[in-house]
């Protein structure tokens, strides 16, 4: 590819694309910056393998820690190794988007390879990603109905009034005041593609119109790349559009139309499956026909002509295959307490779908570690997503997370978020762990489902339970088409798109869309937006029924949490040299503590007495004692002038031999011996803040009354003074003050 800059204006942020400048030996480069946020897109368009029965697409998107100047903090690894969960989801967005406008019987190895080489905190690498992904296939070889374009739009304050309005690409600063993150990729058709989006229970309105500003913006960029395409575009490589050979698509539309039908009925019954139905009918093709057609020919027809069969059914008939009318939801039910041991579970089943989610409570210090070009985050509320083989009765190799895996977990964490309680009303770290058990259509929705009722289960103080619904389509046109709710496996197959809803009575949290099509129309998406409201509703109102709003206590099982907000100036007392004191209340309680910078003290732990005592040493531990306070206190060491006496954790009180009784007193030891436990009253605090003690009671019970001493020939009273544990000086200094002449 030759040499070739263009550059946009992006609502006022320049997009700058640099063709053939790098990467030389991929089929075509882009680097692509805007502010300094720049990215290095390459496409290497492989060999083709007839043999598959899909499209070996790839799209990585790399993470270089040097693209915000950080070393990895790990010290022994400096590389980055495996593909950050962020990482992931981002190449999962470009995917979403490129991939439905490639041929059908595209089956050339095409990788496409993102690599962030420069972030600012201004501008999403994200967009600067897809646009200049979608421009360099644009102007490559590869066979794509592009290009596309992608924006983001934020609902943020504005700039005069307190109310919210859209915003373009917002920049960092933005997002953290925006309640809306919606990432839009349109075609030239001025139709949707892709849409990711996370929202504060907004309405459909809104997200509605951010979709539409996205669009128009879209078409800015789309413009530029068609201009791309003229100027330096190679030529493209045609490929044949059909999938089935007339003369098979003949044989099986009517001397195997009842076995077509049979197909049906058992893909009916499994969201997946394992080929073994068709493979009979297959051989009964061959064995029948005598044609010359190869097996793999045979398999594709029928699995193109039963998707085929079913769309059109659906359609004219407005009944689907399982019997149910368009707008009719499966079976649903939902269950809390499943698991005895555990801090919360919900069990959600919808038809055929169903998923466990389990909730665990920790205590603050176990949050995630994020760490990327951005810097380290921590992370308070996790999901986990799981999606086991037997879910779909089959089986193979076990131990690794799919990527399919980590962009459901994030779909249903992204809906939930919006609801939980802030780190001050509830302090726990918060996991959940949605385990697919059985699967036919939406699993990520049921996950959402479930783990409202978890967290509820739970005690966790959630605003409002979150229900997720998950749309389908099947069309013959942009005019002729049924929006289908609830899809099951088998739907979303044979369908052209997986438009997923979250949200509460309230509003929207969570949008995603996958299209299979060449997009959706406005009148499409308000259709859809409009009806998985309807059904979100239905579906909180089962989930009401097993429980309607969070449990007033945690579980049993779950750790105590208690908190203590000190001035900054006494964590030092807390910690203590090298951190001896702070582990000697662990040790002592079995507890764990933290503190945080702001002087927060966070103690948690399972036995809720132990919690409650280590608070109260830490509130003693830096509570001012007061003249006249009365304590039952430890001597901890005998000094030929008295006693100390630990009153509070670390705080020691001086006994001089003239307050331990009301007689005379030679030796302290004659009073008491280290360990006892006595009754102590604070005479007062000196200049120093060293504690003077008088005894109340000898370690025995009995009462002890003090007489005044009479003065000494010094004209001083016969006292002492007292000491903090740790001063060095093993007896008072007395200071003589009688003047000299």
């Amino acid at each position: 590819m030759k040499q070739y800059e263009k550059t946009i204006d992006v609502d006022g942020k320049t997009l700058k694309l640099q063709f053939g400048t790098m990467a030389k030996a991929a089929t075509s480069s882009v680097f692509a910056c805007m502010g300094d946020t720049c990215v290095l897109v390459a496409i290497t368009i492989g060999k083709e393998n007839k043999n598959l029965d899909y499209f070996p697409l790839q799209v990585e998107y790399v993470e270089r820690l040097y693209a915000g100047g950080i070393i990895k903090g790990s010290r022994w690894v400096k590389r980055e190794g495996r593909p950050t969960d962020d990482a992931i989801l981002k190449g999962r967005i470009i995917d979403r988007s490129i991939r439905p406008l490639f041929p059908k019987t595209y089956r050339r190895e095409l990788q496409v390879v993102i690599t962030l080489m420069s972030l600012d905190k201004e501008h999403s690498p994200e967009i600067v990603s897809l646009n200049a992904v979608s421009a360099a296939l644009h102007a490559s070889p590869a066979p794509w109905n592009g290009p596309v374009a992608g924006t983001r739009i934020g609902y943020v304050n504005g700039d005069t009034d307190e109310r919210q309005t859209l915003v373009i690409n917002p920049t960092q600063a933005q997002d953290a005041q925006s309640s809306l993150d919606l990432f839009v990729t349109s075609n030239r058709d001025n139709k949707v593609m892709m849409l990711e989006t996370a929202s504060d229970e907004l309405p459909n309105e809104v997200i509605q119109d951010g979709i539409k500003l996205a669009k128009i913006e879209n078409m800015k960029l789309i413009e530029m790349m068609e201009q791309v395409r003229k100027d330096i575009g190679q030529e493209k490589e045609v490929v044949s559009e059909s999938v089935v050979d007339e003369k098979l698509k003949k044989i099986l539309t009517t001397t195997f139309k009842e076995d077509l039908q049979g197909v049906i009925d058992y893909k009916l019954e499994k969201e997946f499956d394992d080929g073994s139905y068709v493979a009979k009918i297959v051989e009964k093709v061959v064995e029948v026909t005598g044609e010359d057609f190869e097996e793999k020919a045979i398999a594709d027809a029928i699995d193109y002509l039963t998707k085929k069969l079913i769309c059109s059914n659906t359609i004219e008939t407005k009944k689907r295959i399982d019997g149910r009318g368009i707008d009719e939801i499966r079976k649903l039910s939902a269950e809390i307490g499943i698991l005895p041991r555990t801090h919360g579970t919900g069990m959600f089943t919808r038809g055929d779908t169903q998923v466990l989610s389990v909730a665990t409570l920790g205590a603050p210090g176990l949050e995630q570690l994020i760490e990327g070009p951005n810097g380290q985050e921590e992370k308070r509320y996790i999901h986990h997503y799981n999606f086991p083989l037997y879910s779909v009765g089959e089986t193979g190799r076990i131990g690794f997370t799919s990527r399919r895996e980590i962009g459901h977990g994030a779909l249903a964490e992204k809906a939930l978020v919006p609801v939980l309680p802030s780190q001050k009303e509830f302090p726990y770290v918060i996991r959940i762990v949605s385990e697919v058990l059985t699967s036919n259509g939406s699993t990520s929705m049921a996950s959402t489902c479930g783990s409202s009722l978890a967290l509820m289960d739970a005690g966790v103080p959630i605003k409002r339970p979150v229900a997720g619904i998950a749309m389908g389509m099947m069309s013959v046109s942009d005019d002729n088409y049924v929006i289908l709710t609830d899809i099951m496996g088998i739907e979303d197959f044979s369908g052209e798109m997986d438009f997923k809803v979250t949200g509460t009575t309230e509003g929207v949290t969570a949008v995603q869309l996958d299209v299979k099509n060449n997009g959706l129309t406005d009148e499409m998406v308000d259709e859809i937006m409009t009806r998985a409201q309807a059904a979100r509703l239905k579906i909180i109102d089962v989930m009401n029924k097993a429980i309607a709003q969070p449990k007033a206590e945690i579980s049993q099982y779950a750790p105590s949490i208690e908190e203590i907000q000190l001035n900054k100036e006494l964590i030092g007392t807390v910690i203590g040299p090298g951190g001896k004191m702070i582990r000697s209340i662990i040790e002592n309680t079995g507890t764990e503590i933290n503190v945080n910078d702001e002087g927060l003290v966070t103690v948690a732990g399972v036995d809720r007495a132990k919690v409650a005592e280590a608070i109260e040493f830490i509130k003693n531990l830096v509570r001012e004692i007061e003249p006249g306070e009365e304590f039952e206190g430890t001597v901890t060491r005998l000094m030929a002038f008295g006693a100390f006496v630990e009153v509070l954790p670390g705080k020691e009180g001086l006994v001089h031999v003239s307050k331990m009784s009301s007689g005379f007193v030679k030796d302290p030891a004659d009073i008491v011996s280290v360990g006892d436990k006595v009754k102590v009253k604070v005479n007062e605090i000196d200049s120093q803040g060293r504690i003077n003690l008088q005894m109340t009671a000898m370690p025995d019970g009995t009462p002890i009354v003090i007489q005044e001493q009479p003065q000494g020939s010094d004209g001083r009273r016969q006292g002492g003074g007292s000491y903090d544990r740790g001063d060095r000086n093993s007896r008072p200094q007395r200071r003589d003050t009688r003047r000299r002449f």
